[in-house]
């Protein structure tokens, strides 16, 4: 995608003012493309670039309307999406995450703005349609019903896609959360740690693109972030129990 865009200026809608972070590692094929998407709903897009190597968000300094941050070396999504709130939060009453590598449609975050009732400050999750698609791979299948499950025995929210990367965070709430978890596992946490503190957690329907074989850009390592799922489920799991206040039988 060539590094070209433009934007008309930011917009304030119902429920506040809304603005794209958009957390990149290594997406130099697609991440201009989602950019220039994004731009096309007149908010504004912030890009974290979590320690890049392929030189990817270099041309995306030049756009109006995008405002790209580094990080000198990788430390993970959960840790660019924080490091967005810390920027967005100066502009917006809401974050829009989604991420780079194009399986999203920005435009669908309307649907996700629509959802919102009106004064009410809830987390709002892009439920994938479509994951049933040949070009989707076995690992998010089987990743979503993995993290549902978990998500639920964790006290969290009961929602359809745990995993989704496109939500709509409430500012400042959520950066005032607790958070541990630096890498995808920030998703994860942060969705207990909302349901938590009162936060309402809600669904609304996106579409998703799985590109097919070399073109897929993907950092998920099966086994790896198995073990890092688990990790922060028991953590969470073991902090729900402590949550418990003790009751004492007569």
């Amino acid at each position: 995608m060539p590094c070209s865009g433009t934007q008309k200026g930011s917009e304030k809608r119902k429920n506040g003012s809304f603005a794209f972070i958009i957390p990149v590692y290594n997406h130099a094929s697609t991440v201009a493309s989602v950019v220039e998407k994004a731009l096309n709903l007149n908010l504004p897009v912030i890009v974290v670039d979590d320690g890049s190597t392929d030189a990817g968000t270099d041309c995306l300094h030049e756009w109006d309307g995008v405002d790209v941050l580094h990080h000198r070396k990788n430390r993970g999504k959960g840790a660019a999406i924080l490091t967005g709130f810390d920027r967005a939060v100066e502009i917006a009453d809401w974050a829009i995450t989604i991420d780079a590598d194009g399986q999203h449609h920005p435009a669908d975050a309307l649907t996700l703005i629509e959802a919102i009732p009106e004064n009410a400050r809830p987390l709002v999750v892009g439920a994938r349609q479509g994951m049933l698609d040949r070009n989707v791979p076995w690992t998010s299948r089987f990743g979503r019903k993995f993290s549902n499950f978990w998500i639920r025995a964790s006290g969290g929210p009961a929602i359809s896609d745990t995993q989704s990367g496109f939500r709509i965070y409430p500012l400042p709430e959520s950066r005032a959360l607790k958070t541990k978890a630096g890498g995808y596992q920030f998703e994860l946490e942060i969705l207990v740690k909302a349901h938590w503190s009162k936060i309402p957690v809600i669904e609304a329907p996106v579409r998703v693109t799985y590109a097919g074989g070399a073109l897929r850009i993907s950092h998920f390592q099966p086994f790896v972030d198995f073990m890092r799922n688990a990790r922060t489920f028991s953590r969470l799991i073991a902090q729900r129990l402590l949550r418990r206040p003790f009751t004492h039988r007569c």
